[in-house]
């Protein structure tokens, strides 16, 4: 079947006059022509062949194993649930009621951020909390409502119902419509595992947002907190704080109520974190009452209320939440239908983002804190899941909770199941206390909001270090949070995320290369140069001296500018005049392909001078750009400056090139090889890690030797350069460290008998230092005997093709290759 599909492949490639064999890489002439210092015989001969189609497509399509792998992946709880045992489940228990006594109250305060009634709330935390735990690759996340989705969809409600006005929609459908059509979106996203579409939103995007947010929300809720009435909370923030001012004399006893929740909320934790530390023996207990101080002020001022308005419960004193129905009173087959979805399909692309910023940036942090990976892919699968199956008992848009997430890791979570145990604390909550949550207060609510939005706010000194890293980032970070801040929360994601890609695009487009010079480095201990004399005695007064043995000398290649931070005192320069090292710093691609290429070549043309400067016939035969001398004066024939002979790029930056970069390098090497003329400019490459990028060099003709004119007649030999490698022997690798550690040995054995008085005298008879001769001479791993001879068991390998003499392994071996065929070259 193979030789059918090469016959017709061979057969239109003739009819549509494609040249399959446009080079000849094995055999050639231009590759095996002259001399080489270790000769093709020598080596064992190594042919790179090149990534297919069709290999790509084994590599992209899924077999059946992976297949059944995927399948298995998609449930992770199966992985751990058979071994799941007694001392897990305490742990579970105590951070699963711990989390529920939290989520209840904060469950009801975030539904009227959704501007829906407070069940909402406590059916959504119900469903997240328990479908989560099936899908979910960490154990600490909590699912649920939280402060900024549910702004966020309570914008969106708003906006929808005003479209849908006269069609009796309620808000409950909406946001049930909403979560459904978003968590589909994601769940789509998680089962295609694009997981990492998340990392596209940089740190200062995810702060900015979640400080701006935090700001447009405690805000918000500073009228309901003081009982002031009379504007809408849900004006862009610099309006509502003017509205604050204004209105601040309508303040009435709910101002008591909020302010002194708020108080008291924040006296707790201080005061539990100071005697966590005042007393570490005693920090549980303390942890777990600083967790328990939302629900205990809630249960306070329930009291109150209840002392307030129990003979005012028809116009109470206190604004409450009034009844709350016991049950699921709103468990339904969600009402999606296509004007709905119309009426909210602007806003989706700002609430899945907000969906996916909290989730996957908390779930990452506290599997980073907790020592386990997350699969981003799959922790879509459980949001999308959790938001598609929550509607059906009336839940509203739900993601991953910051503040519930922190105090369940805190509480000793041990695997998702505690999922499991909050749901109970919120089912027992939903039919045993409604009756109670009529006296709560929406003041203390409030109180309770702004408190847990205060954590996300970025504190002074995290911006510092940001700006201690990266300052252009920190004006991305104020711009978000002053966007957010003077309009909207949705208009502050897409600000912050599209300057955070637009910075990117532009790093990407301006990167620059840098021009690498050759140094000469010894490594030192202190202030003493690495040599092995340094192990043995020296004679005092002795002079030390740099040594060329292997453990002291090597050479590295550094930019010539010194913009990379090495010291400027050391004076570096091209290897070789007329030899150019090009590092590229940020990948090679149709964005910066134009101003690296711009950038080498205007430095050539300013550090070399053309080749043959006379190779003009005619006076008007010289390019514009190119004029030559004024009239009536010669041209200078005592330019100092070398000609072009060999470029070598550095490629270690570069994992894939594209048509545009590749087609502007091979502008390039026809510009400077008219420039070069009638030599031409050889092509190094090193530090190539990507097949598909040899291959793309390979198919614009890089990696090969181009034969020069003869020069008088005489043809200079090509010298192919070619790294080699033991591949087992006296020469390897493992041959040459057990080589070393011998001679390392008898030297330090050499110290401790010249430093002990007391030891017998040392000869060559002695049966230690024979032992020593003897592995030094006779052990197999090392290949050089006494007088230095390879020993017959050794065998090398070329480590990259025989049919690509231009590709090297690094920057060193691109080097010897240019400096052995630079004499080619014209001077």
């Amino acid at each position: 079947m193979a030789a059918i599909s090469t016959k017709v492949g061979h057969s239109l490639a003739k009819v549509f006059g494609i040249d399959l064999h446009y080079r000849n890489e094995t055999g050639s002439e231009r590759v095996t022509r002259g001399e080489s210092v270790f000769s093709i015989d020598a080596a064992d001969s190594y042919v790179e062949y090149e990534p297919t189609a069709r290999e790509w497509l084994h590599d992209v399509i899924p077999n059946s194993h992976e297949m059944a792998e995927y399948l298995y992946s998609l449930f992770p709880f199966v992985h751990w649930i058979t071994r799941y045992n007694l001392q897990w489940f305490l742990g579970d228990l105590v951070a699963g009621i711990t989390v529920g006594a939290v989520v209840v109250p904060q469950s009801m305060a975030y539904a009227k951020l959704a501007e829906l009634p407070v069940e909402f709330g406590l059916y959504s935390s119900f469903m997240g909390v328990l479908i989560y735990w099936f899908f979910a690759t960490s154990k600490d996340i909590t699912i649920g409502p939280v402060a900024v989705l549910s702004a966020v969809t309570g914008s969106v409600v708003l906006k929808a119902e005003a479209k849908l006005k006269g069609q009796g929609i309620t808000k409950d459908v909406i946001a049930s419509s909403l979560a459904i059509v978003c968590g589909a979106i994601v769940l789509f996203l998680g089962l295609i595992r694009l997981g990492w579409i998340v990392d596209l939103i940089s740190l200062p995007a995810i702060s900015a947002f979640m400080t701006g947010s935090a700001i447009n929300i405690g805000v918000g809720q500073i009228p309901s907190m003081m009982g002031i009435t009379g504007f809408s909370t849900r004006e862009s923030t610099y309006k509502v704080i003017i509205n604050i001012l204004k209105h601040l004399g309508r303040t009435n006893l709910n101002a008591a109520f909020g302010l002194t929740s708020l108080f008291l909320l924040y006296f707790i934790r201080f005061t539990c974190n100071f005697c966590a530390k005042r007393f570490p023996s005693k920090a549980k207990l303390f942890f777990f009452l600083n967790t328990l101080r939302t629900a205990f002020v809630i249960l306070l001022y329930v009291l109150f209320s209840y002392l307030v308005n129990r003979h005012h419960r028809k116009k109470p004193k206190v604004t409450t939440l009034g009844s709350v129905p016991r049950g699921f009173k709103h468990a339904r087959v969600p009402h999606i239908t296509v004007p709905i979805i119309q009426s909210f399909a602007t806003e989706l692309p700002s609430t899945i983002i907000v969906l996916l910023i909290e989730h996957i940036s908390i779930s990452k942090s506290f599997g980073r804190v907790n020592n386990y990976v997350i699969n981003p892919s799959q922790e879509l699968v459980a949001l999308g899941v959790s938001n598609c199956l929550g509607p059906f008992l009336g839940a509203y848009p739900a993601t991953g909770s910051f503040s519930r997430t922190a105090i369940k890791s805190k509480a000793g979570v041990r695997t998702p199941f505690a999922g499991v145990i909050t749901a109970i604390v919120v089912l027992l909550a939903i039919y045993a206390l409604p009756a109670m949550f009529w006296y709560i207060p929406n003041a203390t609510l409030s109180a309770v909001i702004i408190h847990a939005v205060g954590d996300l706010i970025t504190p002074p000194n995290t911006v510092y270090q940001f700006w201690r890293i990266s300052p252009l980032e920190v004006f991305i970070f104020f711009a978000g949070v002053i966007v957010t801040i003077f309009t909207t929360i949705e208009f502050g994601i897409y600000v912050t995320v599209s300057v955070s890609a637009a910075l990117f695009a532009f790093r990407a487009f301006k990167a620059k290369g840098r021009f690498m010079g050759k140094a000469k480095i010894h490594s030192v201990v202190g202030d003493h140069l690495l040599d092995p004399a340094v192990d043995g005695k020296r004679e005092p007064g002795a002079r030390k001296t740099p040594s060329e043995g292997e453990d002291s000398v090597r050479e590295i290649f550094l930019p010539i500018d010194h913009k990379d931070g090495s010291n400027p005192s050391i004076q570096l320069e091209d290897p070789y005049p007329g030899i150019f090292i090009y590092r590229f710093s940020e990948g090679f691609n149709y964005p910066n392909a134009n101003h690296y290429l711009d950038q080498l070549t205007t430095t050539i043309f300013k550090k070399t001078r053309r080749t043959n400067p006379s190779s003009y016939a005619r006076l008007g035969d010289r390019p514009w750009n190119d004029p030559g001398p004024r009239p009536g004066k010669e041209a200078d024939d005592h330019d100092g400056r070398p000609t072009l002979k060999a470029i070598i790029l550095d490629l270690s930056s570069v994992n894939n090139v594209d048509l545009t970069s590749v087609q502007n390098l091979i502008d390039v090497r026809n510009q400077l090889d008219k420039y070069a003329a009638p030599d031409t400019v050889d092509w190094h490459f090193c530090n190539i890690n990507n097949r598909w990028t040899k291959r793309a060099l390979a198919a614009a003709g890089f990696g090969y030797y181009t034969p020069d004119m003869p020069d008088n007649g005489i043809s200079h030999r090509w010298k192919p350069i070619f790294s080699v490698a033991e591949i087992g022997g006296s020469h390897s690798a493992a041959a040459e460290a057990e080589a070393r550690e011998n001679r390392r040995a008898q030297r330090t054995l050499s110290q401790v008998r010249s430093q002990d008085i007391e030891a017998a005298p040392y000869s060559e008879g002695s049966s230690d230092s024979d032992s020593l001769n003897k592995q030094l001479e006779h052990s197999k791993a090392y290949g050089v005997g006494a007088q230095g001879v390879r020993n017959s068991n050794s065998k090398i390998a070329v480590v990259q093709g025989l049919n690509r003499p231009l590709f090297h392994v690094d920057v060193t071996a691109a080097l010897n290759s240019a400096l052995a065929n630079a004499q080619r070259k014209s001077h």
